[in-house]
């Protein structure tokens, strides 16, 4: 397995424990991303400029780091909001659509286009999450402010995986993570604000909940991811996030005793099947010729 890879497997493992920190409710939702952000921050900034490693190539690279961060803000801060409007379930599904939107302007914005093998991964990834979730979920989809919420959030995110897929052939992954993360605190203490939600009063268990938030959710997590979405196409590393729907589903019922049935281990089987084509070089058999990008791993 290449470092990519390996960088990708641990990102998702880190980033899997977040839609239960976020449904536990022990801050407001908005507020809840901008310690997710700011905690982080704290620690890249000093560490990225002290060891000489905050380098941007230009004004433009800068001004494209820092909306990739304003944008990732708005993705995390909808998603915290439709997980805790709605139920963790509807919101991971919905935002997991990414995927889609990523091959989507992909194909249209990217010099690597997305593969047929991408399309048919895609596809089964996402009728394995459907199975991970139940059919009878779609039958109960309430259409409100949190089910928009949680589409925008898959859309936001999209947006955000390909810009930066773009920043990232320009700059180092340190000084990426570092702006855009500081940023998207920025704008999520000024949002905060204007809305309204309180910056403290959290208890014990809330603070330390928004400490790992930070620490493990997005620092160590998104430098990893952000390794990998340097090193790899966008499209693969999107339809890859999928599983985190399966370690999450694993870690709700080892923590917080939630059911896991047959369905859903075969729907989680499915999911990483789907992934797995995704990362597989050759034609896909009966489904005709593969498109080559020639980008590694």
């Amino acid at each position: 397995m290449t470092k990519p890879r390996i960088a990708l497997v641990i990102g998702i493992v880190c980033i899997s424990i977040f839609p239960i920190l976020v449904r536990l409710s022990l801050s407001p939702g908005v507020i809840s991303a901008f310690y997710r952000m700011a905690i982080a921050a704290a620690l890249l900034v000093p560490f990225t400029v002290l060891t000489g490693k905050m380098k941007i190539p230009s004004l433009k690279i800068l001004l494209l780091t820092i909306l990739c961060g304003a944008i990732f803000a708005a993705d995390v801060a909808v998603w915290n909001v439709a997980i805790q409007q709605s139920t963790a379930t509807q919101a991971t599904l919905l935002t997991n659509l990414s995927p889609v939107w990523v091959g989507v302007g992909a194909f249209f914005f990217l010099k690597n286009k997305p593969t047929t093998n991408f399309w048919i991964g895609t596809a089964i990834a996402i009728f394995g999450m459907i199975m991970l979730v139940g059919f009878r979920f779609f039958l109960e989809l309430d259409f409100d402010l949190a089910f928009v919420f949680a589409i925008l959030s898959g859309v936001f995110y999209a947006i955000y995986m390909l810009l930066s897929k773009h920043v990232l052939y320009e700059v180092e992954v340190l000084p990426f993570i570092t702006v855009s993360t500081l940023s998207s605190a920025v704008f999520l203490a000024i949002l905060s604000y204007f809305i309204g939600q309180p910056f403290s009063g959290f208890s014990n268990m809330g603070w330390f909940v928004l400490v790992v938030q930070g620490v493990v959710c997005q620092l160590l997590a998104w430098l990893l991811l952000g390794y990998a979405t340097k090193h790899m196409r966008a499209t693969r590393v999107s339809v890859s996030l999928l599983g985190q729907a399966v370690l999450t589903t694993i870690l709700a019922w080892l923590f917080i005793g939630e059911k896991v049935s047959i369905q859903m281990i075969l729907g989680g089987m499915i999911l990483l099947f789907g992934i797995r084509i995704t990362f597989y070089n050759k034609p896909f058999p009966f489904f005709g010729r593969n498109n080559s990008s020639g980008e590694p791993a």
